[in-house]
């Protein structure tokens, strides 16, 4: 099947690729490409052929995040309607949706990882960065995350410190801090996550799709899933701050790149990053 906004391939016996294929764009998320990424992953899920499947970026990064240029994300309709907190209840039922795929699915993340591409990174089974990734949540500078992992994944001191200034994480230090699964160089990163995906596909399919449930199950018990779900409520009171109306409008009015620029002004990072 071929896609719009992903690139599809088999580069090794058993496992499929998934490439996000907006370069131009950062591959920053809309409507459209997160529909391809869950369609292409439900294919190599149900493809008796394929055992595990890698999602990457193409270009210069992993994904940039949401897309906010003004009037895309308003053309959002997912299967959660259009009421308050349907986007967010769509994105974290999206995202989570990957972990009910039987076979397990592997994050290949380079560049920046941002907002909505740390969710699908989250959303994955193994993750695997380049050394110089950057991966954070700048968008809690003016709103909440809609998929709040970040308590789950890096206990509560780190988590609170990342969602009260929106600093991002390096690779490196997202192995260290639980993000991630290792960190390799950035020039090697293709040819360390496909070993890697090899290696998980030598086990018997049967065997790696229990395997990958227990996990998923036990997380589940420990009340993952339902404290995303509980999230998403607070992501959409956030919508009618002032705080969050007033970043909107200023993207609207004086264009998307002034308004990141002026957020991200006092932290010297993003689109202000010198060096």
């Amino acid at each position: 099947m071929e896609y719009e906004h992903v690139l599809t391939d088999d580069p090794a016996p058993h496992v499929r690729r998934v490439t996000l294929n907006r370069p131009e764009k950062r591959n920053a998320m809309h409507a459209p490409l997160r529909a391809d990424i869950l369609a292409a992953l439900r294919e190599a899920d149900a493809d008796p052929d394929v055992r595990v499947t890698i999602v990457r970026g193409a270009g210069k990064c992993f994904s940039a995040g949401y897309d906010l240029t003004p009037g895309i994300s308003a053309e959002h309709k997912g299967r959660n309607g259009q009421g308050p907190g349907a986007f967010q209840r769509d994105v974290v039922d999206g995202w989570t949706g990957i972990w009910d795929l039987a076979k397990p699915v592997v994050a290949q993340v380079h560049g920046h990882c941002l907002a909505g591409g740390s969710e699908l990174a989250t959303g994955c089974d193994l993750v695997y960065v380049a050394e110089d990734a950057l991966i954070g949540y700048p968008a809690v500078r003016f709103g909440v995350p809609d998929m709040q992992y970040h308590a789950w994944l890096l206990g509560m001191r780190k988590a609170m410190e990342l969602v009260l200034t929106g600093d991002s994480m390096t690779g490196l230090e997202a192995v260290e801090s639980g993000f991630a699964n290792r960190a390799f160089p950035a020039a090697s990163l293709d040819e360390d996550v496909l070993a890697m995906a090899e290696r998980v596909a030598q086990i018997p399919p049967d065997v790696l799709q229990l395997n990958k449930r227990t996990v998923h199950r036990a997380m589940e018990h420990m009340g993952l899933r339902g404290a995303l779900r509980a999230g998403t409520e607070a992501c959409a009171l956030a919508t009618h701050t002032e705080g969050f109306r007033a970043f909107m409008a200023a993207a609207g009015e004086g264009g998307l790149t002034r308004a990141l620029s002026a957020r991200d002004g006092a932290f010297g990072d993003g689109r202000t990053a010198t060096g």
